[in-house]
């Protein structure tokens, strides 16, 4: 596959999440619904936590293996390190951001920083999806490369209305051109992924980006449990969290029927 059909194919997975970004502008929210859309997004990053580690954890546990066999854990080591690396600066490193960010302000945080935050995250995540397409199209498997994209394309538009659901709680419309910068913050990555996925075959990075994404929604989950708390309405907020982690458990088996 060609650099340019590769670029492609990275701007395709990277765009659909734009596709999820309009919720943010929905107006006339009761507080039950603002709850379920809350929840719904809760639930889908819930969903990205479990996939992220558990697609981290995988090399690492074949390096043990492979260790544990030949007696060499130089491959083992690295992976490791980039995981404990990750996990610590996405997680800690947000923290400092959101703190510095919130430094003078009220208590109440602003519903445009949580979204930044999700995006940040999500960017991420969407990086070392962006590899996986670059090594898939580089490798020559083109039909590989487009299930992850069809894949992976789902689960942007998934994650396009995670960025959009904090501005459910408030009835302050986000500009088109704010909900474009967050676009691009947590899409963009894919595509930069696919480029240097298509050159660099780097299975540490991999792990690294992985790593740090994880980090990084585990605040946010944090962060979105307690503004959901604030909504008072459990039983809506329950069923949203159910079934944003079915949606994009959903999407997922797209990626295992075609065995990634």
């Amino acid at each position: 596959m060609t650099l340019a059909h590769t670029i492609g194919l990275g701007a395709v997975a990277g765009f659909t999440i734009f596709l999820g970004l309009p919720v943010a502008r929905l107006r006339q929210r009761t507080t039950r619904l603002q709850s379920l859309l809350t929840a719904l997004a809760l639930g889908v990053l819930l969903f990205l936590v479990w996939d992220i580690l558990s697609k981290a954890l995988e090399p690492i546990q074949s390096a043990l293996k492979t260790g544990a066999r030949s007696g060499h854990w130089g491959s083992f080591a690295v992976l490791v390190t980039m995981l404990v690396l990750g996990l610590i600066v996405g997680l800690v490193g947000l923290v400092i951001f959101d703190v510095t960010a919130m430094r003078g302000r009220t208590a109440e945080r602003l519903p445009g920083q949580l979204a930044l935050m999700i995006a940040t995250g999500l960017g991420l995540h969407n990086f070392s999806e962006g590899l996986a397409i670059g090594q898939a199209a580089a490798q020559g498997a083109i039909a590989f490369a487009a299930i992850l994209v069809a894949g992976f394309g789902l689960h942007n538009v998934t994650e396009g209305f995670a960025v959009a659901a904090p501005f459910a709680m408030t009835d302050d419309k986000p500009s088109w051109p704010y909900l474009g910068m967050l676009g691009l913050i947590g899409g963009g990555p894919t595509f930069a992924g696919t480029l240097v996925g298509y050159h660099v075959t780097s299975l540490p990075a991999f792990v690294l980006f992985l790593a740090l994404a994880a980090g990084a929604l585990i605040y946010i989950v944090g962060e979105m449990f307690a503004a959901g708390r604030r909504l008072r309405a459990p039983v809506w907020a329950a069923s949203g969290i159910a079934a944003g982690f079915l949606i994009a458990y959903g999407t997922d088996l797209i990626l295992t029927l075609g065995g990634v």
